[in-house]
C-alpha cells in the first residue's frame, strides 16, 4: 500500500502541472492554479503515510537532527510521507510561479520548461524563476518611468 500511495501523490498533482505547462491560457487553468485546494488530495496521502509513523515523524520535527531524519526516511511510510509533502509544496510553489508569470507577462514558452524544471528540481526552478521575476520586474518599472 505504501508504494501505491507514494506514486499516487505525484499522479494527484500531475493534472495541475500539465494544465499550467500545456494549457496555460485556458480559462479553467488560471482558476485551478489560483486554488490552494489542489494540494489537499496530496496532503491527504501525506496524512495516510504519516499516521503509522507519527511518533518518528514527531521526533524528527520536534528535535530535528540528521540522524533522526535519516531514521524517519528509512521507514517506507516515513519516506513516503516526506515525498508527499514535497509534492504538495512543490505544486503550491509551481502554482504561485504560474500566477506570477501571468501577472508579469512572462511568455508561456518560457514558463513551460521552467515549470517542468520545477517539477524535477524545485529549488533550482524556483531560484531561476525568482531571478527571472526580479529582472522582469525591474524592466517593467524602468519602462513605467520612461527610462
Amino acid at each position: 500500500m505504501t508504494g501505491f500511495l507514494f506514486e499516487l501523490s505525484f499522479w494527484l498533482a500531475a493534472p495541475v502541472w500539465l494544465l499550467m505547462i500545456f494549457a496555460p491560457g485556458w480559462g479553467p487553468t488560471a482558476r485551478i492554479a489560483a486554488s490552494p485546494w489542489t494540494a489537499v488530495p496530496v496532503l491527504l496521502v501525506h496524512l495516510a503515510l504519516a499516521a503509522p509513523v507519527f511518533p518518528e515523524l514527531w521526533t524528527a520535527v520536534r528535535s530535528p537532527d540528521l540522524d533522526t531524519f535519516r531514521d524517519l526516511t528509512a521507514l517506507a511510510d516515513g519516506a513516503g510521507a516526506v515525498w508527499a509533502q514535497v509534492i504538495a509544496w512543490d505544486l503550491l510553489i509551481g502554482q504561485w510561479m504560474y500566477r506570477e508569470a501571468r501577472r508579469l507577462g512572462i511568455p508561456a514558452l518560457v514558463m513551460g520548461p521552467l515549470l517542468a524544471l520545477t517539477i524535477l528540481l524545485s529549488p533550482l526552478g524556483l531560484l531561476t524563476f525568482l531571478g527571472l521575476r526580479a529582472t522582469r520586474t525591474r524592466h517593467r518599472e524602468a519602462n513605467a518611468r520612461g527610462t
